[in-house]
C-alpha cells in the first residue's frame, strides 16, 4: 500500500462510525500531490483500484469530442449485443481452483450466464482481484469483485461514490444488506468456495431479487480470457502486464480499454484505448515519430499518443503517478518505453466487432 492509501485509510478507520473528516482527506491527498483518483496501489505491482474495481477507465484531460470523461456505467444500455470475453480453453474456473484468482492478469476465472445477464465490462488486477459489471434486464450495474483475499475484498471502495461514502464494512455471511452511509444500494459479501471472497453490490433504489438474480448468472466453475481490441507487443525491459480491463457498458457507441505495465520497485505505465463513435479528430499534427508514424506528447511531459486512429485515442501514461520526482531508488517508465510500447501496439481493425479482438 501506498503512503498515500495510508493515509486515506487511516482516515477512513478513524472516522468509520462518525462523520469522515473530507477536508483532511483531501489536504492529505494534496500534500503528496495525487494527480488523478485513487486507484492504484504501486507497491503491489498491480493496478488494484482503491476506488472500486472497475471503475478503471478514468478519462483525464483527453477531449473525446462529445464524449468527454469515461461514458458513465449508468449509460443506458445499448441494443447491440454485448462483447462477451471468450473461454479460456483448458483453465480451471474459480470453483475448482479458487488460489487462482487474480493470478493472472489476462484470465477471468469466472463468468456471467448470458442468458440471464449481459457483460458490461471485465477487469483483472494481477496478483489481487478478478472483477466483473453485469447488469440484468438492462436494469443498473451490479459490480462483483472476487479476490482470495477478504482483506482486498473488503477493503475497495464502492464503485461510483466518493471516498467518505464509499467505504462499505462486509461481513463475508452471505446476507444482503443496504448500505449503512445513506448513498442507497445493496451489497452481498459472502465466500463461494473456500479460499475465495466475493462481493456484489448495486447503487440506487433497487429490489433485492435483482441482485439475487444478477448473482445467480454467475458462473463459478468457468474460466474466461481478458479479450480486448488492443494488443501490445515486446514489453520494455523488466516490464510485465499488472492489469487488465474493458469498459463496455455503452458498446457499440463507446468502448474503453486499459493495460497497465508494471515494473519494479514500484512504476506503472497506463495504456489507455478510448473509442467513440463521436470522436473526432481533434489533433493531426504531432510534435513526435512513434514506429515512423505522427504522436503527440502532451505538454506535461508523462502522456504520449499515437495518432491516426479513427475516432479512437491510444496513449500511454508514463509518469510518476504522484506530482514531482518519484522516491530515490525509484525511476518511472520514460518516453523511450512509452514509444516503443505504442509503436509494437496493434489495434483491431473493427473495434465494435468483437470476432476481431484477440
Amino acid at each position: 500500500m501506498t503512503d498515500l492509501d495510508q493515509r486515506i485509510a487511516s482516515v477512513l478507520r478513524e472516522r468509520a462510525e462518525g462523520e469522515t473528516d473530507t477536508h483532511r482527506l483531501l489536504r492529505n491527498s494534496r500534500t503528496l500531490g495525487r494527480r488523478r483518483q485513487v486507484r492504484r496501489r504501486a507497491a503491489t505491482g498491480t493496478a488494484l483500484a482503491l476506488v472500486g474495481v472497475l471503475g478503471f477507465v478514468g478519462v483525464t484531460g483527453t477531449d473525446l469530442g462529445g464524449l468527454s470523461g469515461r461514458v458513465p456505467w449508468g449509460a443506458a444500455t445499448p441494443t447491440a449485443a454485448a462483447p462477451v470475453p471468450p473461454r479460456a480453453d483448458g483453465v480451471p474456473g474459480a470453483a475448482e481452483r479458487p488460489d487462482l484468482v487474480g493470478t493472472n492478469a489476462q484470465v477471468l476465472h469466472v463468468g456471467v450466464d448470458t442468458a440471464r445477464a449481459r457483460y458490461l465490462g471485465w477487469a483483472v488486477y494481477g496478483g489481487q482481484i478478478e472483477s466483473i459489471r453485469l447488469s440484468v434486464g438492462g436494469g443498473p450495474a451490479v459490480v462483483l469483485q472476487v479476490g482470495r483475499s477478504a482483506k482486498a475484498v473488503g477493503e475497495l471502495l464502492l464503485d461510483g461514490l466518493p471516498a467518505e461514502q464509499g467505504a462499505i464494512p462486509v461481513t463475508f455471511d452471505g446476507v444482503v444488506r443496504p448500505f449503512s452511509n445513506g448513498a442507497g444500494g445493496l451489497v452481498k459479501a459472502w465466500q463461494p468456495v473456500p479460499g475465495l471472497y466475493a462481493r456484489a453490490s448495486v447503487l440506487g433504489s433497487v429490489d433485492r431479487r435483482m441482485l439475487a438474480k444478477a448473482v445467480d448468472a454467475i458462473r463459478w466453475g468457468e474460466a474466461r480470457r481478458c479479450a480486448t481490441p488492443l494488443r501490445l507487443g515486446d514489453l520494455p525491459a523488466g516490464a510485465r502486464l499488472a492489469s487488465c480491463s474493458v469498459d463496455a457498458a455503452a458498446f457499440p457507441e463507446g468502448l474503453n480499454v486499459e493495460l497497465v505495465l508494471y515494473r519494479q520497485p514500484s512504476t506503472n505505465m497506463w495504456v489507455r484505448l478510448q473509442y467513440g463513435a463521436q470522436i473526432v479528430a481533434d489533433r493531426v499534427q504531432g510534435n513526435r515519430t512513434v514506429g515512423g508514424r505522427p504522436g503527440y506528447l502532451y505538454p506535461d511531459g508523462t502522456k504520449l499518443e499515437l495518432l491516426g486512429i479513427p475516432r479512437a485515442h491510444l496513449t500511454a501514461d508514463f509518469g510518476w503517478p504522484w506530482l514531482g520526482d518519484p522516491p530515490r531508488g525509484q525511476v518511472s517508465f520514460t518516453e523511450a518505453d512509452a514509444t516503443s510500447v505504442l509503436a509494437g501496439a496493434q489495434v483491431a481493425k473493427e473495434l465494435t466487432d468483437p470476432e476481431t479482438w484477440k
